[in-house]
């Protein structure tokens, strides 16, 4: 087998065990959201006027989102789509803490799914903040995971440089995160959507 698919083991050392490790809880959290809202899709289902914990207000409401054509766009509830993207990142993330060094090839593609989630989280919060004109606080939970694993696997990626960037920008983007520039660029997003939130509904 070629090594560019081959599966080796890492030393401690080069495990990235932070980064892999805020991947499994933050996809482990993601689950539990995803598998909460494919229960209320399963209940709304059967009983439109249903009513859940999570329904504050006309504002902070779950079942308001979940009805809505958005919550549904591939033609079945977009929970289940958690269900089955967030086992594959835990698994990955478990095997890498136990130092399993995937190939290029699939933490590009891990990536390039991610990335695609990612975007889809952030249209259904536009979505949910500009005309559905109702939050869910599991949605909004899931948008801020997606947001901690995308940011953990890109910091992973770029350290391999999994990419295939240039000696030169490949330096230049590990100084960058070894000041935390990242995690300082995540911090921000997180705390304008917040502030967005308590402007507009709070």
């Amino acid at each position: 087998m070629s090594n560019a698919y081959a599966f080796t083991r890492l030393p401690r050392s080069e495990r990235h065990i932070g980064a892999f490790t805020e991947m499994l809880v933050s996809s482990a959290l993601s689950l539990i959201a995803s598998l909460v809202l494919s229960a209320e899709a399963i209940t709304l289902a059967a009983n439109p006027n249903a009513i859940f914990s999570c329904d504050i207000n006309s504002h902070i409401s779950c079942s308001v989102v979940a009805q809505s054509w958005q919550a549904s766009l591939l033609g079945f509830p977009n929970a289940f789509l958690g269900l089955i993207a967030e086992p594959v990142v835990i698994t990955v993330a478990l095997a890498s803490i136990a130092g399993v060094a995937f190939p290029r090839w699939f933490m590009n593609a891990a990536q390039a799914m991610y990335t695609v989630g990612l975007l889809f989280a952030y249209w259904l919060l536009y979505e949910a903040y500009f005309h559905i004109g109702a939050l869910c606080p599991w949605c909004m939970l899931v948008t801020v995971t997606t947001t901690m694993v995308f940011a953990s696997m890109t910091r992973v990626n770029i350290y391999r440089n999994s990419f295939g960037f240039s000696e030169r920008t490949h330096q230049r983007l590990i100084r960058l995160l070894d000041a935390w520039v990242d995690q300082y660029i995540v911090i921000l997003v997180l705390v304008i959507m917040g502030a967005m939130i308590a402007v507009k509904y709070l």
